[in-house]
């Protein structure tokens, strides 16, 4: 797992990076939590989602935002940090550059920039939104949303209470071309405490039923 620097719109941002052998694979960026609330690259959550795409085949990057760790740059309250994501996604399609997809996994904060960078890069095509908060951030950039993929989140969670993201997925279910699939975890709060391989299992699972070709609309299928 190489220990990667790279330029980003403010500076050097820290990285680690696992190409896959095959150099069609598909890519997978994970986004941590919120910089100013302990969120690293780190996080346990992240470095086993990092791991879930890396034995799966996939080219697997997650990076620390501007101004933690190693990476340069100040907290930019999402704006800076979208930015940030879209440089490491640059970054890493410049090495792999016959890769044929791409997926992005945020949590909590990261989920909200991953569904921004989804709106902005047609060829992600399956993403995981882990404890999202619409709540406390705009989603309403997703109109509409582009791509199939999994919101998670627990039944206990204080800091975005499940009506909340109950709301957001109503709104998506109501978008067509796309299928969301929502779990939620009984009895998980918003850090998923003693829960952490039961949220990395209901991951994995949906990300093996996604490349045997499920939980896509029809019409995806027949295009495929």
């Amino acid at each position: 797992m190489p220990e990667v620097i790279f330029n980003g719109p403010a500076g050097r941002l820290e990285g680690r990076y696992q190409p896959a052998a095959d150099k069609h694979a598909p890519i997978a960026m994970i986004l941590h939590p919120h910089p100013q609330f302990g969120g690293t690259m780190n996080n346990k959550i992240i470095y086993d989602l990092f791991y879930m795409f890396q034995q799966r085949g996939f080219t697997t990057l997650r990076f620390n935002f501007r101004s933690i760790g190693r990476s340069q740059g100040d907290f930019d309250h999402g704006i800076g940090e979208l930015s940030d994501a879209a440089s490491a996604l640059d970054w890493v399609q410049s090495l792999h550059p016959e890769s044929r997809a791409c997926w992005v996994a945020g949590y909590s904060f990261g989920a909200w920039i991953g569904m921004q960078l989804l709106m902005r890069r047609p060829e992600i095509e399956g993403f995981m939104s882990i404890a999202p908060q619409p709540n406390t951030y705009d989603f309403a950039f997703l109109a509409p949303c582009p791509s199939s993929g999994l919101i998670i989140h627990g039944s206990e969670d204080r800091v975005a209470p499940p009506t909340a993201v109950q709301g957001l997925v109503e709104k998506l279910h109501l978008q067509k071309g796309i299928l969301i699939t929502q779990k939620t975890m009984e009895g998980a709060n918003h850090f998923f405490q003693g829960q952490e391989d039961a949220l990395i299992e209901n991951c994995s699972d949906y990300l093996d039923a996604r490349l045997r070709g499920e939980l896509v609309p029809e019409v995806i299928k027949k295009l495929k």
